[in-house]
């Protein structure tokens, strides 16, 4: 959800502002760049059958198990790239394109999700940061932009100050996701390798153009979310200079 202001803020009159149409150009722009790379390299992955014959079930079976993981569950899920590992239920959920398939796509979104399975296992401490943050990321989601509202209609630098302050944990929540999914990635394609699941330096190319293009969907989401807070910033030094 985003709140975007382009004139002034606190009843003073309107007036233009750059940095609106910047910031504007940044969240419409980078995400639907992202979103465009990782559609077409999905897709184009996903016609190209793994040389191994396997679905993305058996190799995330296999992976799983040879990380001692035997008890984390393996199930479908509804959903087209809803693919996703829940630490609570300790179960990594696949997409019927991913489940069933046997591409390269599908073998890699399989490893990848294994590779949080694994990260949850070994606690590593950038997934661990970011599942303590749920809590207070929760409330700043409901409660950031309602206090930003507020401190736009009643003209309240505290509430837009503390609207400030819950977005910008949303904003690092978002940072801390980064090398969390960069992580899974890298996990992913070594145990693709070292399993022998993917044959010649194609596959794997493949597979690692696959978990790129996804990783880069969450850097542009990072980088929407740091523009905004950036604006948000801006405007509350506006209100205070003016």
């Amino acid at each position: 959800m985003f709140l975007y202001y382009g004139g002034y803020y606190g009843g003073y009159g309107m007036r233009f502002d750059s940095s609106y149409l910047i910031y504007l150009l940044i969240a419409l722009i980078v995400p639907m760049l992202a979103q465009g790379y990782l559609s077409s390299t999905f897709n184009q992955y996903l016609r190209v059958r793994a040389s191994s014959g396997l679905t993305g079930a058996d190799v995330a079976r296999r992976i799983l198990d040879r990380n001692g993981l035997q008890h984390v569950h393996l199930t479908e899920v509804g959903g087209r790239l809803s693919d996703h590992y829940d630490p609570s239920r300790k179960t990594v959920r696949l997409s019927r394109d991913i489940y069933h398939g046997t591409s390269i796509a599908a073998l890699a979104v399989a490893a990848h999700e294994c590779g949080h399975a694994i990260q949850h296992a070994n606690a590593y401490a950038p997934l661990q940061f970011r599942s303590a943050m749920f809590p207070v990321v929760n409330f700043a989601n409901k409660f950031g932009y309602l206090a930003i509202l507020l401190g736009f209609i009643f003209g309240g630098s505290s509430f837009l100050l503390l609207g400030i302050i819950l977005v910008g944990v949303t904003v690092l929540f978002q940072i801390v996701t980064l090398p969390v999914e960069f992580n899974a990635s890298t996990r992913a394609v070594a145990q693709l390798s070292e399993m022998n699941i993917l044959y010649g330096n194609e596959e794997k190319a493949g597979a690692r153009k696959v978990l790129t293009a996804a990783a880069l969907t969450y850097v542009a989401g990072a980088v929407v979310a740091i523009a905004e807070l950036l604006r948000l910033i801006m405007i509350f030094n506006s209100r205070n200079n003016d």
